[in-house]
C-alpha cells in the first residue's frame, strides 16, 4: 500500500488511478495523516430485484398516522398505561419499545 500526499495526488491522479485498476491500494494524506483510501472498484454480485421483498414486508395501515394525543402529553417514559405492543399502534409500540429499551 503505498501513501501519497494531497497535492501529489492531485497532480498524479491519471497515475495513481491506473495503479488502482491495477490492483493497487493508495492511501491519500493531508499533514501526513491518512484521509482517504483509492481502491478498485468491485461491482456488486448480485444485481438488484425491485418488489423482491414483496409480500415480506408488512406495513400497517396507521404507519403515518400521527401518534394518539394522550401519548404526546406523556412528561417523561414509562410504560404505565401501554399494553402489549403487538396489540396496539405502532405510535405506542415505538414508543413502548424506547422506554423498554
Amino acid at each position: 500500500m503505498t501513501t501519497v500526499n494531497i497535492h501529489e495526488a492531485k497532480t498524479h491522479l491519471s497515475r495513481l488511478i491506473e495503479r488502482v485498476s491495477d490492483g493497487e491500494e493508495i492511501v491519500i494524506a493531508k499533514s501526513g495523516k491518512p484521509v482517504a483510501r483509492l481502491v478498485p472498484y468491485v461491482p456488486s454480485r448480485v444485481p438488484r430485484q425491485p418488489g423482491s421483498m414483496r409480500d415480506r414486508i408488512k406495513v400497517a395501515d396507521d404507519f403515518d398516522a400521527p401518534p394518539p394525543t394522550d401519548l404526546l402529553a406523556i412528561p417523561h417514559c414509562t410504560t404505565q398505561g401501554l399494553s402489549d405492543p403487538s396489540a396496539g399502534s405502532i405510535a405506542e409500540a415505538l414508543l413502548y419499545r424506547s422506554c423498554v429499551t
